[in-house]
């Protein structure tokens, strides 16, 4: 996409920004999960009946990470809502641990844990209390946070017989966005399949909206299949789904951990501006029909001379 379609992109789609305040540590107790869970929250400093965005990081991240969406999405009139899961570098957890079989599933229940926590989460932010929508509410995510996040959409794991195994969603979550979210358990490499065996899903009964993101360089080292495995979320759920698939993204997809990261192998800021408008737009918009950004956005995409991505929508 060149510099101007990228502008007319944004002038498209973009809302104005704001000032942000954040809070953290914010902490929950947690009995039961051996370290009580640590949480950061950004909003809007002005405004109200702000809607509700649960963010789950990836494998070894932690409630500072992925600042080009948190801020974005703080900025454009969100509360974000992010935990530091077990997994993360800042906690040092150590492999042999015996929580670690279960951190995926810790993981989830950390989610629903800042939905039952929600009080005390708007309390602990200066200016906060009163100007959040409890009935707008979505969780988002990227790679192992995207599947985190997808077993409050509908999401379930599969056990060693194909059963699916407990239904995790929660119907106070109204929507949802997973980025790079892997596909299908059927062509795990060995390593998957010895030592992630929560890697096993089953998408039949994902029913909430939710938008998928996919980079088709996505070359993951846990299944024989490519890129196209990480459009398995969209293509085995029920409808109301959309797939936004990047040109040359690869696993970061452009850039959406943090600002200059290492692990970035695929820099991208026009990549990452995409996902900003893109994840802003389809999530005022599922959470306010009445909200045409996400009409706006798609057709912006459509008329660009030299997109960065392709939609796909049921």
């Amino acid at each position: 996409m060149s510099d101007s379609n990228t502008t007319d992109f944004t002038a498209a789609t973009n809302i104005p920004s704001t000032t942000v305040v954040s809070a953290k540590p914010i902490v929950l107790p947690a009995p039961g999960r051996g370290e009580d869970l640590q949480v950061r929250v950004s909003a809007p400093a002005t405004g109200g009946d702000l809607p509700v965005i649960v963010f789950s990081h990836g494998f070894g991240w932690s409630m500072n990470g992925y600042a080009p969406l948190a801020d974005h999405w703080a900025a454009n009139g969100f509360v974000v809502v992010q935990p530091t899961h077990l997994d993360s570098r800042t906690l040092a957890i150590p492999h042999e641990d015996p929580r670690t079989p279960r951190i995926w599933r810790i993981r989830i229940e950390d989610l629903t844990r800042l939905l039952d926590g929600l009080d005390v989460l708007e309390a602990s932010v200066p200016g906060l209390a009163g100007r959040v929508d409890r009935d707008r509410i979505a969780v988002a995510g990227h790679s192992w946070g995207a599947q985190s996040a997808s077993a409050l959409l509908g999401a379930r794991v599969l056990d060693a017989d194909g059963v699916p195994g407990e239904d995790m969603a929660d119907p106070r979550v109204k929507a949802g966005v997973l980025l790079a979210l892997t596909g299908l358990g059927d062509d795990l490499t060995p390593f998957a399949v010895e030592h992630l065996p929560f890697l096993r899903p089953s998408f039949d009964a994902m029913t909430t909206p939710a938008l998928i993101v996919a980079g088709d360089h996505d070359q993951s080292h846990l299944s024989t299949r490519g890129p196209d495995w990480f459009t398995d979320p969209y293509t085995h759920s029920p409808g109301d789904k959309s797939l936004l698939t990047l040109f040359g993204a690869e696993h970061s997809l452009g850039g959406i951990p943090g600002y200059e990261v290492a692990e970035t192998t695929d820099e991208s800021p026009a990549r990452v501006a995409l996902i900003q408008q893109f994840t802003t737009a389809f999530l005022r918009s599922a959470l306010r029909p009445e909200d045409t950004g996400w009409k706006t956005a798609v057709a912006a995409l459509e008329d660009a001379a030299d997109p960065l991505g392709m939609l796909r929508s049921k």
